[in-house]
């Protein structure tokens, strides 16, 4: 469990490093390293947990399985990735004005406050304290979303604190809620460790935990941008720093869709029916084809892609509420895919905006005749996110379908009809933004593109293979939440 406590202090380190360090020119190198350290730190957890099993530390504070380590060391990665992006980009922003010395030291201190945040959400074995975290990462990207302190992102952050505050309400008042089934059962001290409920579930009142499971879907539900608790995610996305929207899309949404499904396997644990499953596939379907036709009216880049991140975690719910094994595998490769290809065309999306100076999808134009590498990044991206082959996205989309057809045949259509609209949204706009005509002075700028190519690479290669490790990893994370065999 050693491994475990590093991942928790080397993003707690970095805090105090950036709140009491004066500002430097390198701390964009310095944020670098201590996600780099606390990548190492998630492969030494993961292969613990390979050896070993599940991890449950000596005070059952946490707890490390096959389903949240492999999202462990997902968030580390991105999070590393996106620190590589993020410090060139964030340098020319200080160069243009747009961000004082001040602000980039908050950005950078809020940066590890909200990886701190994401691992504790991710590792803790008390459904409280995961609350808590949750709660942490809200207040640290509050203060990412208004960091150019303009009157559209403040009104954006405002926005985002009001109803996600709201929302996580509804997940506390589920947490109590689960606290007090939990109490009928034994000692309060252990009432809220996820593992001793589980253990117990079959102990726990089963119409207690079917209203709590509601307060913690439609909680929990508003971080992950369920329609309609979704409004904040655009604004949020469109008015903060870029690098703060790829966290934003690959990281606080899985997170806050593992907490759904933690609670959903006590429920199934409690009720042995499906209830919750058919809660998360009505809350996931409808995100899903709304998020498709919210596509085609988007004017802002950015907003164009947080709407394609609804359409996808609503996907995911769906996926997870089918249950099973071929729909939870699909569902956890979803996860993974689609946090390394979105993050990987926020990036794209950070330097078309600073190609063409307005991140208005009108004005960005001509980007492959302008800066190809840029061009050729934001295209291949979107096709790899609106599911064309080989790419994974493609590959977990097609067995959500399969899946869908096996248990629900009658809503297969829809996945289709959905699938179709989001392609045609994505692309309406971005053909003329990779292909229109280049405008009269528009000049490359300073781009480092390695995430995208990392990124986009391991999409194309869990398309085309899944490496046995990770097949055997997402094989144990399914088993685990669906109670099924192994595919």
């Amino acid at each position: 469990m050693i491994a475990a406590y590093f991942v928790l202090l080397i993003p707690f380190a970095g805090i105090i490093f950036f709140a009491i360090a004066d500002s430097r020119s390198d701390m964009g190198r310095i944020n670098v390293y201590f996600n780099a350290v606390c990548l190492l730190a998630t492969l030494w957890l993961a292969v613990n947990v390979v050896n070993h099993g599940t991890i449950l530390s000596a005070n059952k504070a946490y707890i490390v399985d096959p389903f949240n380590v492999y999202l462990i060391v997902l968030t580390a990665f991105v999070g590393l990735t996106t620190s590589i992006f993020s410090a060139p980009y964030m340098a020319h922003e200080n160069e243009i004005g747009k961000l004082t010395a001040g602000r980039l030291k908050l950005y950078y201190t809020m940066y590890q406050g909200f990886m701190l945040a994401m691992y504790l959400v991710l590792t803790t074995n008390n459904l409280g304290i995961m609350w808590v975290a949750m709660e942490g990462a809200t207040l640290a990207t509050v203060l990412l979303v208004s960091l150019y302190r303009t009157p559209e992102s403040i009104e954006a952050a405002w926005k985002y604190f009001i109803l996600c505050g709201v929302g996580i309400a509804q997940a506390l008042f589920g947490t109590i809620l689960l606290y007090y089934a939990a109490m009928q059962i034994g000692d309060g001290s252990n009432a809220l460790l996820w593992s001793v409920l589980y253990e117990n579930a079959t102990k726990l009142n089963p119409e207690i935990l079917e209203i709590a499971f509601v307060f913690m879907l439609i909680g929990y539900g508003t971080k992950i941008g369920l329609v309609p608790l979704h409004n904040w995610l655009p604004d949020a996305h469109s008015e903060g720093p870029t690098p703060m929207s790829a966290v934003l899309s690959g990281l606080l949404l899985n997170d806050a869709l593992y907490a759904v499904v933690r609670n959903k396997m006590l429920v199934d644990g409690t009720t042995h029916s499906n209830i919750a499953g058919y809660l998360m596939m009505g809350f996931g379907l409808l995100s899903f084809l709304v998020g498709a036709l919210f596509l085609h009216r988007q004017k802002d880049i950015k907003r164009l892609f947080s709407y394609s991140s609804i359409e996808h975690m609503g996907m995911m719910t769906f996926a997870f509420g089918i249950g099973g094994s071929l729909a939870t595998y699909a569902a956890l490769l979803h996860m993974t895919v689609h946090s390394l290809t979105k993050s990987a065309i926020f990036v794209t999306v950070g330097h078309a905006a600073q190609i063409a100076g307005t991140q208005r999808i009108e004005k960005i134009r001509g980007l492959i005749r302008t800066q190809p590498q840029v061009g050729w990044g934001l295209l291949i991206g979107t096709l790899a996110i609106a599911g064309f082959p080989p790419f994974g996205v493609f590959t977990s989309e097609f067995l959500v379908l399969l899946a869908t057809m096996h248990s629900y045949p009658w809503l297969a259509p829809l996945v289709l009809l959905g699938i179709g609209i989001a392609f045609a949204g994505l692309f309406r706009h971005i053909q003329p933004i990779v292909y229109g005509e280049k405008p009269e002075g528009q000049l490359p700028v300073k781009a480092n593109l390695w995430p995208v190519i990392i990124h986009l690479g391991l999409v194309l290669w869990l398309g085309l293979s899944i490496p046995g490790f990770l097949a055997h990893w997402f094989s144990q994370a399914t088993v685990l939440i669906s109670g099924s065999t192994p595919l």
